[in-house]
């Protein structure tokens, strides 16, 4: 996890006021990455116990919108966090557990990817996820 003053200092940065929810949703998200809702709920409440549920997901909303997360919600799961951002990475999904991990862009920079038809946009981003079985679920035969 990212030191305290980090996490300040990133808030700030982002021009969000410092509180100790949006710390402990900062810190939890770089702890945990791609966590879902309930994972990063259970890891703040340790540090905060009362913090309620909206909190968490109005601090994670504030913090999307800053830029210094990234909810990302690959087909048929829940949406996930993480704080690995300002790059246009992609994901493999494992079909069996659900582990996510990232992958890095395979041809250069953002978007990484040539639409074969742009239609008139500009654009800026692909996102690309990759499904397979994790190299744990892989060794057990797992279906």
């Amino acid at each position: 996890m990212a030191p305290t003053l980090d996490l300040q200092q990133m808030l700030r940065g982002a021009a969000l006021r410092v509180t100790r929810p949006r710390a402990a949703v900062l810190g939890a998200v770089h702890a945990h990455p791609h966590a879902d809702t309930d994972s990063i709920i259970r890891a703040v409440r340790r540090e905060l116990p009362e913090v309620s549920r909206q909190a968490v997901y109005d601090v994670l909303r504030a913090l999307t919108a800053a830029g210094l997360v990234r909810r990302i919600e690959p087909p048929g799961t829940v949406a996930r966090y993480e704080a690995r951002v300002g790059d246009n990475h992609h994901h493999v999904v494992c079909r069996s557990c659900g582990l996510i991990a990232d992958v890095d862009c395979a041809v250069g920079e953002a978007p990484c990817l040539a639409a074969s038809d742009g239609h008139g946009y500009s654009i800026d981003e692909a996102e690309v996820t990759y499904w397979g079985r994790c190299p744990d679920c892989s060794s057990t035969g797992s279906s």
